[in-house]
């Protein structure tokens, strides 16, 4: 009996400590939220937490894309130069091709061919890995500036907003009170999670990641499972570009600046590693969530910009900190 009691004494007590080794990023998400409740004016109103959903929305499509990426051991820096090509493309077609194609003809085509090109080039970014075994850091940083220069040559420079009417719909509305970004965030993480965790080429990935070796002697194709990561982020890239374009109301070279490194910041807050190989879509589901409600309590709260760029580089930085301490105790 004294045994008996004192094995489940024990086990009562490492439970506490069991739950937050395995959540310790929802612990403090929680805890960041009740936080801001208190402190941040009109944090938990209906139209605010709405307006965070809405903001992390457009990074989280491409944040579980560029999970997959990182677990393979890659990594994509051109993300947002991508979303801005994506929205000038379709703002393009809209003012060049409504008559040929109608209005919304327009914009389907340009869609279609901002989410072709967006593949097409994070494909081919993985085979260009493979043929000359250039890193991914160089090429999409490469990309970074050779696609803002595309985006600005596109538009003239200049705000291109010859969107049909109800265009504003996709990246604005909503639908049954919720806003429509949402609906688009909400599909894209449960088919990148089911991807992830139920298929064999979620596995693939795990696998190239861990030990790119071992999973070539298993007779996996490396670079063509790398190549497919970067391609499924780039077209998410532009499906998130079309709907930023449609909340501005324009297609414009400056959307999305700096939106590489949040959506990387919040893949790495989720937990994954930057070795590759480990890794939850689950993860990057919080750490989308936790730099929305930290930027938006911030700006409520009336912190200064500048200091608000200080504490997100802290947050990341004490995020990576966080897993190692974790993956040694673990």
């Amino acid at each position: 009996m004294t045994l008996v009691s004192q094995t489940t004494e024990t086990g009562g007590q490492n439970m506490p400590l069991k739950f937050l080794k395995t959540y310790p990023m929802e612990i403090i998400l929680a805890a960041l939220v009740i936080f801001l409740i208190f402190v941040a004016p009109g944090f938990a109103s209906t139209s605010n937490v709405l307006n965070v959903l809405r903001t992390v929305s457009m990074l989280g499509i491409i944040a579980f894309g560029m999970t997959a990426v990182i677990i393979s051991g890659e990594i994509d820096l051109s993300v947002g130069a991508g979303a801005a090509l994506a929205g000038c493309i379709v703002a393009w077609f809209a003012d060049r091709f409504t008559d040929v194609f109608g209005d919304w003809g327009a914009v389907t085509v340009g869609f279609a061919v901002a989410l072709l090109l967006g593949f097409s080039l994070g494909y081919l970014t993985g085979r260009f890995r493979q043929w000359f075994n250039v890193p991914t850091f160089i090429t999409t940083l490469a990309l970074f500036a050779a696609l803002r220069g595309v985006a600005n040559l596109i538009t003239g420079g200049f705000p291109m907003s010859s969107f049909p009417l109800g265009f504003d719909f996709l990246g604005g509305g909503y639908l049954f009170g919720i806003p429509f970004p949402v609906y688009i965030f909400a599909l894209t993480f449960a088919g990148m999670h089911f991807l992830m965790k139920y298929t064999s080429f979620g596995r693939e990935v795990y696998a190239v990641g861990g030990n790119m070796e071992a999973a070539r002697l298993s007779g996996i194709d490396i670079w063509k499972v790398k190549a497919l990561t970067l391609g499924l982020t780039g077209a998410l890239t532009a499906v998130s570009g079309t709907l930023i374009a449609s909340q501005i109301g324009a297609g414009t070279g400056t959307t999305a600046t700096g939106m590489e490194l949040d959506v990387i910041a919040a893949v790495i807050i989720g937990g994954t590693s930057l070795f590759g190989g480990k890794g939850r879509i689950w993860g990057t589901l919080i750490g989308v969530l936790f730099l929305g409600c930290i930027s938006n309590g911030m700006t409520l709260m009336n912190v200064s910009e500048y200091w608000q760029y200080v504490v997100r580089g802290a947050i990341i930085l004490g995020a990576v900190l966080l897993n190692q301490v974790l993956e040694r105790v673990r």
